[in-house]
């Protein structure tokens, strides 16, 4: 077998390190054992990296009975990309329209402070078939046989198909999320009208039946800047709006962790037109992220400042020799 001169370790490390650069070009430059470019490239095509290591890396970082589990997707920008299969074009909440880009569907754990990524799946229709909702369920259903209890699953609009909210409550889970204005929902038996047109003058939180589901309890939320958002959930025993939205409040660690891997390890930065690299990647960037977020929680140094400190000192020495 040929010895290969990347390895993991040294990827996951060189992603922590780099401010801008994430080739293997670059990584060639500033390996401490001398390697060309090719050797990067070569380990990146031909290792066969799956989200299953994310998990053994992770389960380390959380308490199982303690905390909420959130699952939403994001898009990776490629808007560049002509030859990398896993790149199409979908919409972005990013930029509010369509992109180029590669979508993943994430699970994130977190009881308020840690922000621990446990799970994923690449959203590749053309190769397996599967939606962006088959992947959440599935994900679900690995994180149940893990052994996980969140207090609650949280999820944006997106994710709270009927489909969804049934493999959640099949899992003896309870879950919180924003449901459409157009959902479906009745106070009297087979009268169904839109959540949006209930009558909201004397209660903002309701028990209602949720069409092709059951009865849950919805609230209505008006932002500062007027916009209103229904927030759902099967737990029947909430019915206070604060108590919801701190709950739901904590959905948000996701969206921090949307935006702290792509601007902390280069996730969206892979130039490889190779699918297979850009997996391996994509789980590196995970890793990556895992470390960053470990050191963050055991010493109190943010993603930003861990990335700074490693070129301080360069960029001392720069200035002190000019």
């Amino acid at each position: 077998m040929q010895y290969q001169k990347c390895s993991l370790d040294l990827y996951v490390d060189f992603l922590i390190g780099s401010q801008k650069q994430y080739s293997g070009l670059e990584l060639s430059k500033v390996s401490p054992d001398p390697m060309a470019h090719d050797a990067v490239s070569r380990w990146l095509s031909k290792e066969k990296l799956t989200p299953k290591m994310l998990w053994q890396e992770s389960q380390y970082l959380i308490d199982p009975n303690v905390g909420y589990l959130s699952i939403d997707d994001s898009v990776l920008d490629k808007p560049y990309s002509h030859e990398i299969p896993l790149v199409k074009t979908q919409y972005s909440g990013k930029h509010h329209g369509l992109v180029k880009g590669i979508d993943i569907v994430n699970t994130v754990w977190t009881d308020g402070i840690k922000i621990i990524p446990i799970d994923y799946r690449i959203y590749d229709p053309t190769h397996d078939g599967k939606t962006k909702n088959d992947h959440a369920r599935e994900m679900l259903g690995m994180a149940q046989k893990r052994g996980l209890k969140p207090q609650y699953v949280l999820m944006d609009a997106w994710f709270t198909s009927v489909g969804n909210l049934k493999a959640i409550t099949h899992h003896g889970w309870k879950w919180i999320g924003e449901i459409k204005s157009n959902r479906l929902i009745s106070t009297k038996k087979n009268e169904y009208v839109p959540v949006k047109n209930l009558d909201w003058t004397n209660k903002i939180v309701r028990k209602v039946w949720l069409k092709a589901y059951g009865w849950i309890v919805v609230s209505k939320i008006v932002a500062p800047n007027g916009g209103i958002a229904y927030i759902a959930t099967n737990d029947l025993s909430l019915d206070d709006t604060e108590t919801i939205k701190t709950h739901y409040g904590c959905r948000w660690t996701i969206e921090t962790f949307h935006r702290g891997i792509k601007q902390c390890t280069g996730i969206e930065r892979c130039y490889s037109t190779r699918e297979r690299s850009q997996r391996n990647h994509i789980l590196c960037a995970f890793l990556a992220f895992l470390k960053l977020e470990w050191e963050r929680i055991q010493n109190s140094i943010s993603w930003y400042e861990q990335k700074w400190g490693i070129t301080r000192g360069a960029v001392s020495d720069y200035l002190a020799n000019a």
